[in-house]
């Protein structure tokens, strides 16, 4: 999952939209045009080519795969060993994420603004971008489709932060996140895992772990191990609440509005 850069980005204005409720299913897809290797076989790189239409994305995710550009080959799609996953309720709190949490006033939403955070992580930074226009595109189609998810940080109404990811089932990718305030994209990652796991969802996929990911609680799975569990778990009808909720509700205390 690309944590995004280091150092907040300009910030700038946006307007949340979309309705309040369970996020929409997502659409059946159908089958894909690709045979894949069987990812458990191979060293993390499971092959090149093929091409990001919706059914080939979402049969890829389904079989715990992903696509990751790199300059100057043909699309590599990789399924790597170990595999990073953050579970719900891992994720270290430290004491400035908590004042955040504690005296910002943000809030966040669901799906009401996956344009915007798409671009936001796709925006240029120093060392450059992975996510090139056609996959904007791509996942902009799969959140059409109600296959990916966006999660938003707000403050009042300009948009700060946020991540977006596949969903299948009760595991969902991470993709990408960003932040226009500090700590805001850790905010992201902390809602979404608080509103995966009241859906009745599994585990987030962060695919490759980092130091970064590692000191927010993200641990190694084996890819065998993580295999088996989305094999079980994909077609689970988890479906994330969307309404715009108060930060505050996230703060290790417990003790704060829920």
């Amino acid at each position: 999952m690309d944590t995004g850069p280091p150092e907040p980005s300009p910030s700038g204005s946006s307007r949340e939209r979309g309705p309040a409720g369970p996020a929409r299913s997502p659409r059946p897809m159908p089958p894909s045009g690709w045979v894949w290797p069987a990812p458990e076989d191979g060293d993390g790189l499971v092959g090149f080519g093929a091409d990001l239409l919706p059914a080939t994305l979402i049969e890829a995710y389904r079989q715990g795969v992903f696509p990751w550009p790199h300059e100057g080959v043909a699309l590599p799609w990789f399924s790597p060993d170990p595999r990073g996953v953050l579970h719900p309720g891992g994720m270290h709190v430290s004491r400035s994420l908590a004042r955040t949490l504690r005296r910002t006033g943000w809030t966040t939403t669901v799906d009401a603004a996956a344009a915007e955070v798409i671009a936001g992580c796709a925006a240029a930074r120093a060392d450059g971008t992975w996510i090139t226009p056609a996959m904007q595109q791509a996942y902009l189609r799969l959140s059409e489709l109600g296959w990916v998810r966006s999660i938003e940080v707000w403050e009042d109404r300009e948009l700060v932060g946020g991540l977006y990811g596949v969903q299948v089932g009760g595991v969902l990718t991470g993709e990408s996140m960003f932040h226009r305030r500090t700590d805001a994209s850790k905010v992201a990652m902390l809602d979404l895992l608080d509103r995966l796991s009241r859906a009745g969802g599994l585990l987030l996929d962060v695919q490759l772990l980092t130091d970064h990911l590692e000191r927010l609680g993200a641990t190694a799975m084996p890819r065998e191990r993580f295999l088996a569990l989305l094999a079980v778990h994909r077609d689970e009808p988890v479906r994330l609440l969307t309404d715009r909720l108060p930060v505050t509700r996230l703060h290790p205390s417990g003790t704060l509005p829920p």
